[in-house]
């Protein structure tokens, strides 16, 4: 009897928390930006691709996706199967993809993440499986276990994550997290997913305005459900006022991450698996920068940064062929931007015989994941407009970054890896080995 009164009471409260949350445009921290970088890291997708969002809500990224995703494919947009179990937030959903014509292109499912329903999500039907602000119901690392079966081959795991974002969390943040949900670093949730199973394809940390997205609406929301409503009400109100109370006092020591992951088995086994490079790598290293170039400069360049004070121990990196030769390298070295610190991406480099087969793509995304990990927040590079995008990357200009020498606007690019981080702007300061 007093477990069911404590499962009465426990449903009721549930329920009070989710009609408070009703309409409002966020039910976690969050963007429509921070969902579109997210989106930028998966990398190459299918012009029509299968998305799970997975405690979709109302379904403002649900919505997204269906829009964008693999939309730059004629008939492109994504086909979403929106998973909660709150019916409410459905309908919600439903209505919002009527009017945007795009109910032919979500379907929504009252489901248990718990209880996934066989016949409507089946294992290995989806290209995406999406998780913003939901992987806590079921726990970071039973998400990763439970979730990689319902990806298809080369697909890919999205989720985000509360986690600590000082080595030190005082007293006050660990007693509102340690009871509920014990937070970890990101070293430590990388870790989790690389013991998972999963290659870390690309980390956003997103920024406090994503909070604020959330907690703005919500907090007067609270104000306007003051002493209304039945027991239940009043103990979601409190609840709620506790976590922004919490938030407003330590929430420089915790935050979202975002993370961008897919199955080892998935992305191609060990066909391009990249490492930082060794010092028996140099001279492979230099062999490939002389295949791929028509002249030694970039090879010249690596080696004159190897002994420069820009450089960066771990962030060059190689990826292997299958006979275990290096097939590509990519480097990152330390430059300013107005004063600054940033990374400068260059060279890149991929062994002829390996050009066009993914070798690459490897090196560079295990080379910003890397850069992601060691808390760096902003990558710069000058190449080809149509390849770095897949990156992440965008004009720099848009945040006022410019080269120190004429180039095309398009093929200045900057890659934000860490949006809580003020992009600084000005001119790129390069290390001296570039010569500009």
């Amino acid at each position: 009897m007093t477990d069911n009164l404590h499962d009465t009471d426990h449903n009721a409260f549930f329920e009070a928390f989710l009609t408070l949350h009703h309409g409002l445009p966020r039910q976690a921290p969050g963007s429509d930006a921070s969902t579109r970088r997210l989106l930028s890291l998966c990398g190459p997708l299918p012009a029509r691709p299968r998305v799970l969002d997975l405690g979709c809500g109302p379904g403002r990224s649900a919505l997204l996706l269906a829009a964008e995703a693999g939309a730059s494919a004629p008939g492109g947009g994504a086909e979403v199967t929106a998973v909660d179990l709150h019916a409410p937030f459905l309908d919600e959903l439903r209505a919002a993809a009527a009017a945007r014509g795009l109910a032919d292109r979500v379907r929504a499912v009252q489901a248990d993440m718990n209880a996934l329903p066989a016949g409507e999500v089946e294992d290995g039907s989806f290209d995406l499986v999406w998780a913003e602000g939901s992987a806590y119901i079921l726990g970071f690392d039973t998400a990763l276990a439970r979730w990689k079966r319902l990806l298809a081959p080369g697909g890919t795991l999205v989720l985000t994550e509360c986690e600590w974002t000082v080595d030190e969390p005082s007293a006050g943040a660990r007693a509102f997290w340690d009871p509920q949900y014990p937070l970890r670093s990101t070293a430590g949730n990388v870790a989790a997913a690389r013991a998972a199973g999963y290659r870390v394809l690309g980390i956003h940390h997103l920024p406090g305005s994503d909070w604020d997205e959330y907690y703005g609406p919500l907090a007067e929301r609270v104000r306007d459900r003051d002493g209304d409503g039945s027991p239940a009400m009043a103990r979601a109100v409190a609840a709620t006022r506790e976590e922004l109370d919490v938030r407003a006092r330590h929430g420089h020591e915790y935050g979202y991450t975002g993370y961008v992951l897919q199955p080892v088995e998935a992305s191609g086994g060990d066909a391009w698996p990249a490492r930082p490079e060794t010092a028996a790598d140099a001279p492979a290293v230099r062999a490939v920068h002389l295949a791929a170039f028509e002249t030694p400069l970039e090879a010249d360049l690596v080696d004159a940064l190897r002994a420069d004070g820009s450089w960066l121990p771990g962030l060059s990196y190689v990826a292997e062929a299958p006979d275990g030769s290096v097939a590509a390298h990519a480097l990152l070295t330390r430059c300013e931007v107005g004063g600054a610190a940033a990374l400068a991406l260059a060279p890149v480099a991929v062994d002829p015989a390996y050009q066009r087969s993914g070798a690459g793509t490897a090196v560079v995304r295990a080379l910003l994941a890397a850069a992601g990990e060691r808390g760096e927040s902003l990558v710069l590079v000058l190449g080809h407009p149509a390849y770095y995008p897949r990156f992440g990357f965008v004009p720099a200009s848009r945040f006022g970054i410019r080269a120190p020498f004429e180039a095309p606007d398009e093929a200045v690019m900057a890659l934000v890896l860490d949006g809580s981080v003020p992009v600084p702007a000005g001119t790129i300061a390069y290390p001296a080995p570039f010569g500009v």
